[in-house]
């Protein structure tokens, strides 16, 4: 028996020991049957919680006054929404952002009642008002399912401090009466139509034992008096409106007091995650349905002044073609951060205009980059692609990086977190980018269940709203945030991420035959951009410097025009390119006058020719470049970028110099030029025989001047008052008189003589 045992354990071992080897033999590339269904399963599991939510859902803003196109645009909105929820066997939301402002009651009346019809049975109506609003708008959210408050925002108040007709009033409840919104009640709607009326919260005790029931019930007084008639348990009465005081209520007081707002949001982001639906669809929909007419605008290199002023010329161009969706392709590493700030903030602004901005990244976006996809209503990222890293930083004199001063980084801060604020993004998220020491932690609303992002601050302050809880790993300390495209998504500041262009075409309802080409340069982008290159900025400068030294030896005006050009073309690049302002431009022309008067008009008085070349000079230098900016990706540039000014300045000025002296000695043996350029006084030129002659005898009379009672003549002595460039003054015998050297320039001081007196022309010599 035993052996028999031992038999059987052999022949047992025997079938496993076979089994092993031809599993270790067979192909490990090729997964089991089972282990493939279950990758393939793993599979399209990832992909469907990558995918965005499908809820039908439309964020529309009604503008005041509410006339016949706000009408038909929410009810043509409404009802293609209730088809597609109907379609799709869903619950589809209506959001609507009601603004402030007063609008005729019969045309309110009309669109309240169509929102509280049984028309849109497949929809919920969810009016959002982040801003006071009073007057008959009020009636408009009143009509809604449910309201959604900002905690300081105001709602009431529809007769404007006075009652509401009767009519009107009957109307009101009758939409009350319809029981879409829980929070809304009789008593509460007729206390903000009545200053007068007074509005109770009562509890009433139904029942007794362990069959006792409380129930909350907002009523008037008269009401209040029935219920004790009727002997009703009345265990609680608070008055929540006063007889004389204005029906209103703010978002935090109704949330309290449980009445009128079904929940509190600060933003859109708020929104979005109370109803679970898309960030993307809680965006106005400039095309209602329509496909949009998207404008593909790529940012990529340095973000300097040159790129921040030719992307506004590509928003400006594609907002007046007709464009309401502008995609913003960001493949950059940062730059300039003043010209980053100023792109957002212009972006953002375009949300007034009803344009729709997107930020898609498939690379990376960092530092000022980053704060221009901020400014965007969506950001998209590949699964790989990076966001963040916006701290600014400088260069100390040692060459080492260092951190920017807290007075810079705390606005930037401030900066962040109104962008933040402004698409509806967490801000403690969106200031980590900046600030290597601030940690953000995960906090829950201890009410709804909502998951947000917060600092330490923003959590004491909310006093028990918000549930602290683990700390964003991404912003420990002595770390800039920066994240990939899921963990972007996770963290609120942006989309599901995408794979690839096509696929954002998608989600943004493009249809996939549609090409986006990026917008490119027209020829006065490339000429802009080429004349903000240092050679030819060197070049155009020392043109103009030449041609006013041409124009100062010929006096024809035709060289003076050429300056002028060369000039203009500088100062007109630089305006475009972002550098250069009205300030540079009076500050150059401010100096030209000066400098003219110093020549023309006041000679010797040096004060005007130096400022005037102070002038001059300064104003090229804050042409070129935008002063009290940081750039995290070249930190120190301010002053290398004026160094680099000066040594083109400078290496123009030694160009026309040199080209000056070359002129000097060959253009006036030259043909063209010897008839033009003016020779100095008293360079006696032997006359050719085809030049007129004047008579000896006309000038007998002009070796003599008289002057001041002085009478000047040829020979007389002086010393010379100014600088005689060849104009000037010199002092004879206790007189100023103008003159002008007969040749070189003339140092103050030096004894002259007259050399000639021609009319109430004086020239002299210096005496060697």
């Amino acid at each position: 028996m035993k052996n028999v045992n031992q038999m059987l354990l052999a022949y047992i071992l025997g079938l496993l020991v076979f089994n092993g080897t031809s599993s270790v033999q067979a192909d490990p590339a090729q997964p089991k049957p089972a282990q493939k269904q279950q990758q393939d399963g793993k599979k399209v599991a990832d992909a469907k919680q990558d995918e965005p939510p499908s809820r039908p859902a439309l964020f529309m803003t009604i503008d005041s006054p509410v006339g016949e196109v706000a009408y038909g645009r929410v009810t043509n909105a409404a009802l293609a929404l209730q088809n597609e929820a109907g379609q799709s066997n869903e619950t589809g939301y209506l959001i609507l952002k009601i603004e402030p402002g007063s609008s005729p009651f019969h045309q309110v009346q009309g669109l309240a009642k169509f929102l509280a019809s049984s028309k849109l049975s497949n929809l919920k109506t969810i009016a959002w008002i982040p801003e006071t609003v009073i007057g008959n708008n009020v009636v408009l959210a009143l009509a809604c399912d449910e309201i959604v408050m900002h905690p300081d925002a105001e709602l009431g108040d529809i007769g404007y401090g006075k009652a509401v007709d009767r009519d009107e009033r009957e109307f009101v409840f009758s939409i009350v009466e319809k029981r879409h919104n829980t929070k809304l009640s009789r008593a509460l709607a007729l206390g903000m139509m009545d200053p007068q009326q007074a509005v109770l919260k009562i509890k009433i005790q139904q029942g007794q034992g362990d069959n006792k029931q409380v129930e909350s019930r907002v009523v008037t007084p008269e009401e209040l008096k029935r219920l004790q008639d009727n002997m009703a348990v009345i265990v609680d009465v608070e008055t929540i409106k006063e007889v004389g005081s204005l029906g209103v209520f703010s978002g935090s007081k109704a949330r309290a007091l449980d009445v009128l707002v079904q929940q509190l949001a600060h933003n859109r982001g708020d929104l979005a995650e109370l109803y679970e639906i898309p960030r993307e669809k809680l965006r106005d929909d400039p095309t209602l349905g329509a496909a949009p007419k998207a404008v593909l605008i790529k940012v990529d290199g340095e973000i300097n002044p040159i790129l921040e002023a030719f992307l506004e010329r590509q928003i400006n161009r594609a907002v007046n073609a007709g464009a309401n969706l502008l995609i913003f392709e960001i493949d950059s590493g940062g730059g300039h951060l003043l010209s980053g700030e100023r792109l957002a903030y212009s972006i953002a602004d375009l949300e007034s205009i009803n344009v729709r901005t997107v930020a898609y990244i498939p690379k990376y976006a960092l530092s000022s980059a980053a704060i221009i996809a901020l400014g965007c209503d969506e950001i998209f990222l590949k699964p790989d692609a990076q966001i963040g890293d916006a701290e600014p930083i400088i260069l100390n004199e040692g060459g080492q990086f260092e951190h920017v001063p807290e007075k810079i980084l705390s606005k930037l801060r401030v900066s962040m977190k109104t962008l933040a604020e402004k698409k509806g993004r967490p801000a403690a998220v969106c200031e980590a980018m900046s600030d290597k020491d601030l940690e953000i932690f995960e906090v829950t609303n201890s009410k709804t269940g909502q998951i947000w992002y917060m600092t330490e601050n923003e959590i004491h302050e909310s006093n028990g709203e918000w549930i602290q809880g683990r700390v964003v790993s991404e912003s420990r300390k002595e770390n800039l945030l920066t994240v990939e495209g899921n963990r972007a998504h996770t963290l609120k500041i942006a989309e599901p991420p995408v794979r690839d262009m096509d696929e954002l075409k998608q989600r943004l309802g493009i249809p996939a035959d549609t090409k986006l080409v990026a917008a490119g340069r027209t020829w006065v982008d490339t000429l802009v951009f080429n004349l903000n290159t240092l050679y030819l900025t060197g070049t155009i400068l020392a043109l103009g410097i030449l041609f006013v030294y041409l124009e100062l030896s010929t006096l024809t005006g035709f060289f003076g025009i050429l300056a002028g050009v060369c000039f203009g073309l500088f100062f007109w690049s630089h305006v475009l390119g972002g550098t250069a302002g009205y300030l540079e431009i009076v500050l150059f022309v401010m100096g030209l006058i000066c400098i003219l008067l110093e020549i023309f008009v006041v000679p010797g008085f040096t004060v005007f020719g130096v400022s005037g070349g102070l002038l001059v000079f300064g104003s090229i230098i804050m042409a070129s470049q935008t002063f009290g900016d940081f750039n995290t990706l070249r930190p120190g540039s301010d002053f290398t970028t004026m160094t680099n000014t000066v040594g083109t300045l400078s290496a123009s000025l030694i160009t026309v110099i040199i080209m000056a002296i070359a002129l000097n000695r060959f253009l006036p043996e030259s043909r063209l030029m010897s008839s033009i350029i003016l020779a100095p006084p008293g360079d006696h030129q032997r006359a050719g025989v085809h030049e007129i002659q004047l008579d000896p005898g006309l000038l007998e009379n002009s070796g003599t001047l008289q002057l001041q009672g002085l009478d000047l003549r040829v020979g007389m002595k002086g010393v010379a008052s100014s600088v005689l460039r060849p104009a000037g003054r010199v002092e004879i015998e206790g007189v100023w008189v103008d003159v002008i050297s007969e040749g070189p320039y003339i140092q103050p001081g030096a004894e002259v003589e007259i050399a000639q007196i021609n009319g109430n022309e004086v020239v002299v010599r210096e005496v060697v």
